[in-house]
């Protein structure tokens, strides 16, 4: 079937042509509302019914922001948790590494850290030499 018998029966914008090969498109079906757009149906998928994405509104409140961590709470019907005092916590919380990690040279050669960061890179590095073999 040619290409000017295909546009008689279907649209032209879903009809493509590409070098010797027609290919079909299926136009995107609108979003309708409804609980559909609330994450309230379920869709049936390859694996069973998955539930859509819920959007989760974003806190605003800066009183609520300073005193309390935002998300802490899993359950619908708790409150979040109060942030304490600075003494109340453990003093390893303040002395913890939050930045980049240290450089290899700069880690001791008999922690497990350091095997591990030389077992990954090693890996990496592996990774890296297949794919720029050429076939």
């Amino acid at each position: 079937m040619s290409l000017r018998n295909l546009s008689r029966i279907l649209p032209l914008e879903t009809v493509v042509k590409t070098s010797s090969h027609l290919r079909f498109y299926a136009k995107a079906a609108p979003i309708t509302g409804g609980l559909s757009a609330l994450g309230g149906k379920k869709k049936l998928g390859k694996g069973g019914p998955t539930l859509e994405k819920k959007v989760v509104p974003v806190e605003s409140d800066p009183n609520k922001l300073v005193n309390f961590v935002c998300g802490s709470c899993l359950t619908q019907t708790g409150e979040d948790e109060k942030l304490k005092s600075d003494e109340e916590y453990p003093d390893w919380l303040w002395n913890m590494r939050t930045g980049k990690p240290l450089p290899l040279n700069e880690l001791e050669y008999d922690s497990q850290e350091y095997w591990k960061r030389v077992t990954h890179l090693g890996r990496k590095q592996n990774v890296q030499l297949r794919r720029t073999r050429k076939f």
